[in-house]
């Protein structure tokens, strides 16, 4: 009988599959469910386009084939096809369907473009200012009332009576949207009102602003401490790409990016149970198009929120400074909290390895700063009190160089001439007889 506490290969990729993908599977779900209805809606269109098309261009192709049925040609091509189309109605009504075919054909086309267009600038209005909103629709309505009451004018005019309603109410259209926005200071009557903030009673802007963390800041981990800690203040935020990024890592087939990416969500996880944090419900306020990578996306994000960036990236801090973005750097803050060290002053270290110079050893405080010892090489193990000599400030941290304390370089040269005393090569005489 077999063992019941023995679990298969396929219930522990199942339960791996659950627990740490999860999130990619909540992602999946949102995605669909946002990508679901804009396909629907250009379905829907480009069917109402193509009957249109198709209706239009049986019309026109009635109205060639007609005029040319009524027109006398006399002889040549076309009084030949205008007998053709009198003998035969089942030709005449097939050429008039292809005319149909080929209208649907060209709103098709047409459609794809159009509703691309709308697409983009149904975009841009969830983007936009609710004020923004109010007064666009108030300058088209004034627009469009104006032009209903001049075409009864319009109308009037032979032959372009139509076409110059159409145009004139385009243009007072714009007019009206483009008077209503530069004028919505001063018709806040009919517009959303919104919380204004006393001028003495200004919040911080370094506490209102969001900090929006980068996947490399996640998986790096040290965020949730310095949060916990309460030096971050303000909204954090996580954008959507972010958190795919992250979900892509995890379920790469490398070995070791996969467990960075799972490390990444779980310390979004364990960051969500202990403050509040923001998950991708702003993406929408910046405009990606035609941008892949995530840094440019989170610059984009940044100016569009006026927010800060949180990363431990050099390349990503040094592009967002170039274009104005705030970068909150948790290297630099590392390096800003370890201790100042000055030439002259002791300290008590293990020596841990050799060092690249002759003679050399390497030591490393807590924080990880390495010291190169001088006159080390032998000590390895050791601990020993040495004397700083310099510091050096580079980019990616500090670096300490010292001696040996008087009394342990005295020891070591002791040693060293112990260890390096030879056989003399002088024995006592052998008596006489």
């Amino acid at each position: 009988m077999a063992d019941s506490n023995i679990v298969s290969r396929e219930d522990l990729e199942e339960h791996e599959a659950y627990t740490n993908g999860k999130d990619g599977a909540m992602i999946a779900s949102e995605t669909s469910k946002s990508s679901y209805a804009p396909h629907v809606w250009r379905l829907v269109f480009a069917t109402a386009f193509i009957a249109l098309g198709s209706v239009a261009g049986f019309q026109i192709g009635k109205g060639i084939i007609g005029w040319i049925v009524t027109q006398n040609w006399g002889t040549g091509f076309l009084a030949a096809y205008k007998s053709d189309l009198n003998e035969s109605p089942s030709d005449k009504l097939g050429q008039e369907l292809a005319f149909g075919i080929i209208g649907g054909l060209l709103t098709y086309l047409l459609a794809a473009i159009i509703f691309d267009k709308l697409i983009g600038f149904a975009e841009s209005l969830k983007r936009m200012a609710p004020a923004d909103k109010v007064a666009i629709f108030l300058g088209l309505v004034a627009g469009l009332a104006i032009t209903g009451m001049l075409s009864a004018v319009l109308m009037r005019i032979p032959n372009v009576g139509i076409l110059s309603t159409i145009v004139v109410g385009i243009v007072l259209s714009y007019l009206g949207i483009a008077a209503a926005i530069s004028m919505k200071d001063d018709i806040r009557f009919a517009l959303p009102t919104q919380a204004v903030t006393p001028v003495d009673e200004k919040p911080d802007r370094a506490v209102s602003t969001y900090k929006i963390l980068d996947t490399n800041v996640i998986i790096d981990g040290r965020i949730t401490d310095i949060c916990r800690t309460g030096f971050i203040e303000g909204p954090v935020y996580v954008p959507g790409f972010v958190l795919d990024e992250l979900q892509h890592i995890a379920d790469s087939s490398d070995a070791l990016k996969r467990a960075r990416g799972r490390r990444g969500l779980d310390i979004l996880n364990q960051m969500r149970s202990e403050m509040p944090l923001i998950v991708r419900t702003l993406d929408s306020r910046a405009d990606y198009q035609g941008v892949d990578e995530v840094d440019a996306k989170l610059v984009k994000l940044a100016k569009k929120l006026e927010g800060m960036i949180v990363t431990n990236d050099f390349n990503l801090n040094k592009v967002a400074e170039l274009q104005g973005v705030t970068v909150l750097n948790i290297n630099e803050l590392a390096n800003a909290l370890k201790p100042v060290v000055l030439p002259g002053e002791e300290m008590h270290v293990t020596v841990i390895k050799e060092g690249k110079e002759m003679n050399q050893g390497i030591a490393y405080l807590d924080d990880g700063t390495m010291i190169v010892i001088e006159g080390a090489r032998r000590r390895i193990g050791e601990n020993l009190r040495v004397i700083v000599s310099s510091v050096l400030q580079t980019v990616a941290g500090k670096m300490i160089f010292a001696t040996l304390r008087m009394d342990e370089d005295e020891e070591d040269d002791r040693s060293n001439d112990q260890g390096s005393r030879g056989f003399t090569g002088s024995r006592p005489r052998r008596p006489l007889r």
